[in-house]
């Protein structure tokens, strides 16, 4: 029973719509472009938000929490940030609102309440930080100053995805100061790592590690270090960024710091972030047509248990050997659902369950009771077995880590598949139009023919990878020398 979901094969956004409805996570809100967290959807998030802050705080960094609101003034100090993200910013002109005298019960905005100074809703917090850092700094001891913050954003996106692409989505903001610009660089490097690890040992999804071209950088950085994804429909996705800022935030707000010697230079600045857009990658690289499969460490459900009786008197006896089962996983810290609803059937349950993508299910009834045996069904491959019931507290642990294992394999297999070195702009495109995936190929750095292959191919350069080997070649499109092979995907 798939919940009327369309199938990803015949119509793949439509798929990702529906289900991120269906099962839970999120819908559209009243607020054209922005979205509702449901509860399913932010215990996922949340759960994502636990392991990452504990991540930072390993990595030496502290929470803290800014302002909403930046003044336009500092919004336009740093000029390539302020431009980059010009055409994406809400502004806020007004601070009051009055009774309109000529509609009985309308508002309007009180023209006497012009603000003096236009306040732009953060479309990311690097002025209001920076302009913050400048009090906080003054000598080397001083640094390196480690700060993350947990907050929203507005970026006034005209075509948006629940998750992928909304005008507010929920973020983390990492804005470092160091000292030299290879603390700077290390701190950089380091995040995207964090990034990296979190993707894969968690979202259990493969990820490029690498560094954007010029014209795909964060708008006022130096370098942006990148981990890119592969969803199934063959699209990448960028699952998550860190930058290396160089001067250019210190020198813009003036932040300096006194050195040992007794100099004066500016501090070298980071920001690196990751977004509910990670709550997409999950549905996407893993679910299928009955629903969700989600990773057991990012599962708000890992173990559903579903009670098949006749009578109050069997829902007891069940229930007694379910509720010890129950103990002995939590206290393995397994979260674990009985459903012992009486509004429902067993078939629906099965089916509503698949569809929240809950890793684990276990059946028990009359006969399981009579063997000491329950049925035991994987999500991730659908398999069914028969197990001992007396095990389970030890079975379960253990099925839930290669379950998790196999989501992850599975995912790396498909980038693998759908990865292809091509030489030329004839296989480039044929590629692209027929498999789709990461498309290996020579570019000869420059902006012209990277941007004329966008136009063309609506594919872009996603990464030029860390790991990647020189090799000497010419590109596909211009016949001009390159050094290195890079991605090229269409994507999200």
């Amino acid at each position: 029973m798939s919940k009327g979901l369309p199938k990803r094969s015949e119509d793949y956004s439509l798929w990702y719509n529906e289900l991120v409805k269906k099962a839970g996570l999120a819908e559209n809100s009243a607020v054209r472009g922005c979205m509702v967290i449901k509860p399913y959807g932010f215990a996922i998030w949340e759960k994502m938000q636990r392991v990452l802050d504990d991540m930072f705080k390993a990595t030496g960094h502290e929470n803290a929490y800014f302002p909403l609101f930046v003044p336009k003034s500092l919004f336009e100090a740093e000029e390539q940030n302020a431009e980059g993200f010009a055409k994406e910013c809400a502004v806020v002109t007004h601070y009051r609102l009055q009774t309109d005298p000529d509609k009985a019960g309308k508002l309007r905005v009180d023209p006497n309440a012009k603000l003096e100074e236009e306040l732009i809703v953060r479309p990311t917090s690097e002025a209001i930080i920076w302009s913050t850092y400048k009090n906080w700094i003054q000598s080397y001891r001083d640094l390196p100053l480690l700060i993350n913050q947990w907050a929203n954003v507005v970026r006034w996106e005209m075509r948006t995805r629940l998750f992928l692409r909304t005008a507010e989505f929920l973020w983390q903001e990492g804005h470092t100061a160091h000292a030299t610009a290879d603390e700077a660089i290390a701190e950089t490097k380091q995040m995207m790592e964090v990034y990296a690890t979190f993707a894969e040992q968690f979202i259990a999804l493969p990820v490029i590690r690498g560094v954007k071209t010029p014209s795909e950088r964060f708008a006022g950085a130096l370098d942006t270090y990148c981990i890119e994804g592969l969803m199934q429909d063959g699209k990448a996705l960028q699952a998550g960024t860190s930058h290396f800022l160089g001067q250019n935030f210190a020198k813009a707000f003036d932040v300096k710091y006194a050195t040992k010697e007794g100099g004066l230079e500016h501090v070298w600045g980071t920001s690196w972030g990751v977004s509910t857009r990670l709550m997409g990658a999950l549905v996407m690289a893993h679910s299928d047509d009955e629903g969700l499969v989600l990773p057991p460490k990012l599962a708000p459900i890992q173990v559903v248990i579903v009670p098949i009786y006749k009578g109050e008197e069997q829902l007891a006896q069940i229930s007694e050997k379910v509720n010890q089962l129950k103990r002995e996983l939590e206290a393995k810290g397994i979260s674990v659902k009985y459903d012992n609803r009486d509004t429902e059937r067993p078939g629906f349950k099965f089916a509503e369950w698949e569809l929240k993508g809950v890793p684990v299910r276990v059946a028990i009834g009359a006969r399981d009771l009579e063997n000491g045996t329950a049925e035991i069904a994987r999500r991730d491959t659908k398999e069914k077995s028969s197990q001992q019931f007396a095990g389970l507290a030890d079975y379960i642990p253990a099925l839930l880590d290669e379950i998790q294992e196999n989501i992850y394999t599975r995912a790396l297999n498909y980038r693998e598949e759908h990865t292809t070195k091509v030489d030329t702009y004839e296989e480039f495109k044929e590629v692209l139009e027929n498999k789709g995936g990461f498309v290996l190929a020579h570019w000869d750095g420059t902006p012209e023919t990277e941007e004329r292959i966008k136009e063309e191919t609506k594919a872009t350069i996603r990464c030029i990878a860390l790991n990647s080997p020189e090799e000497e070649g010419v590109d596909m499109l211009t016949g001009k020398p390159s050094k290195q092979r890079v991605y090229f995907a269409k994507a999200y």
